[in-house]
């Protein structure tokens, strides 16, 4: 494992509710729960809610709900920082009367000033430390202001801030490029950095699996657990989540919420499956892998440090393979609120489930999504179908020849007994000889008139399952179009 912590392994993924859990806040979740799972270890969840000004309504419970569908089930919590004020302000005291901290009283428009002259001589933005050594009296002088101070950590001015990083090894920052960063907002609310650092020594946790956006906080952090004498936990910083043109992955490039790759028919496994791979590997080959088989393989050696490419044809593919290994009996299940929410309104509803279980498995093969089976299955359940005459005839056929090869069809499907897929080929196959017409024309005719498309799953099979009556009424429904088209 590394230079890894002897303390049990306890992680934990700590989502901030000012937006709905995307690819990459799942990534994250899924890598921390992997290895807690990994190492019979602890996964803890905890609700990062102190920046109440970009708290949105209802995250919070899509956040719970995403890591349920995904399977990502967790041993403690959740916490809410909200909940925890007082810990924050008792160790923010402790840092000030140690000298670790020190109270701000600079104003927002002095602080845009600062900025703004510090962008005007090209120099790095940054607080400039006015208040870090205010004498005794101009303290007091503030004290007795209107002004609520905010807290600030005094930063070492000189030397260096190092860890040692799993993924990425050691990782060093001068002190001289840190800023003295805010502990405690002036509305009593803690930042990321003191909250988190708090939170993660209380909660006593090992690892720290967070992208690597983060990675330049982690100074601050450091900084703050030697100023509290605490041990720091181990820092594992995971690779950026890239676009196919490699750019930061955004909405531009296909990526979306969790919840939305719900409602698009994704399965939960497949999911876990391609989201494992973005950023780590069990070889340079293997690409389906079970979730009992990610627990068992998954370690931070094999996690890349470079950027991992989000393609959404891969995931889409390897949905389609989750969706064809899936049992029928619950293929149905799942494809239920799909089916019924999705084909139109004219199909009689509840629809019959043992109906439902006959189309599937010829569905199964194509479908890519749960979402794309109403538009693949609507034709086994409407009464009327809509299409275009010149499919009929496709680019071989005239309309007499056409039509002559539908009667004859229609005679000798009349008289087929146990209407199964074996006996309607025996029956049309050689009728494609007799007619001087290949199989392909006579087939891809029938196709036409009985489903409305020119693709379509198998044609006997298809044919089996809708039926004789529904078959033959659907053949003279088309015999009579052409006729009058």
């Amino acid at each position: 494992m590394g230079p890894e912590s002897e303390a049990p392994v306890r992680v934990r993924f700590a989502p901030s509710p000012t937006g709905y859990p995307h690819i990459g806040n799942i990534r994250t979740a899924l890598f921390n729960w992997l290895f807690a799972r990994h190492h019979n270890g602890q996964f803890i969840l905890r609700i990062e809610d102190t920046d109440i000004t970009r708290k949105v309504d209802g995250a919070v419970e899509v956040i719970v709900e995403s890591l349920h569908w995904l399977g990502l089930d967790w041993d403690e919590g959740p916490y809410f920082q909200s909940q925890r004020l007082h810990l924050y302000h008792e160790i923010s005291n402790v840092l000030l009367a140690e000298g670790h901290a020190y109270l701000c009283y600079c104003s927002p428009e002095r602080l845009k000033a600062m900025r703004q002259e510090q962008v005007n001589r090209k120099q790095p933005p940054g607080y400039d430390g006015h208040c870090r050594n205010l004498t005794q009296t101009e303290k007091a002088r503030l004290q007795e202001s209107n002004i609520t101070p905010v807290v600030r950590f005094k930063t070492p001015l000189q030397g260096e801030t190092s860890f040692h990083d799993l993924i990425r090894g050691q990782v060093v920052f001068k002190n001289n490029t840190l800023n003295d960063f805010i502990l405690l907002k002036s509305d009593g609310y803690p930042t990321y950095h003191l909250a988190n650092v708090v939170d993660d020594h209380s909660m006593a946790i090992s690892h720290i699996l967070r992208a690597d956006e983060w990675l330049s906080s982690t100074p601050h952090h450091m900084l703050l657990y030697q100023a509290l004498n605490w041990q720091p936990p181990c820092f594992a910083h995971l690779p950026m989540i890239l676009g196919q043109d490699r750019s930061k992955l955004s909405k531009r490039h296909g990526a979306t919420t969790i919840a939305e790759y719900e409602e698009q028919g994704y399965l939960p496994e497949a999911i876990v499956n391609f989201l494992a791979l973005l950023g780590w590997s069990l070889d340079d080959k293997t690409e389906l892998l079970s979730r009992g088989e990610l627990v068992k393989y998954f370690s931070l050696e094999r996690v890349s440090k470079t950027g991992a490419v989000f393609d959404s044809r891969k995931l889409e593919w390897m949905n389609g393979v989750y969706l064809r290994r899936m049992d029928i009996e619950e293929l149905a299940r799942q494809a239920a609120p799909f089916l019924d929410t999705g084909l139109p309104r004219s199909v009689q509803r509840p629809l019959h489930t043992s109906y439902v279980r006959q189309i599937l498995p010829l569905l199964q093969e194509r479908a890519k999504s749960l979402a794309e089976l109403p538009q693949l299955a609507d034709f086994f359940f409407l009464d009327e179908l809509e299409y275009d005459v010149g499919l009929l005839l496709g680019r071989n056929f005239e309309a007499a020849s056409a039509a002559r090869a539908i009667r004859v069809a229609m005679q000798r499907l009349e008289v087929v007994e146990g209407w199964k897929a074996g006996s309607l080929e025996d029956t049309l196959r050689p009728l494609a000889a007799e007619l001087s017409l290949s199989t392909g024309d006579l087939f891809g005719l029938i196709r036409v008139a009985t489903t409305g498309r020119t693709a379509a799953p198998p044609l006997f099979q298809t044919m089996e399952v809708l039926g004789k009556q529904r078959c033959l009424t659907r053949l003279g429904t088309a015999l009579r179009r052409m006729s009058t088209d």
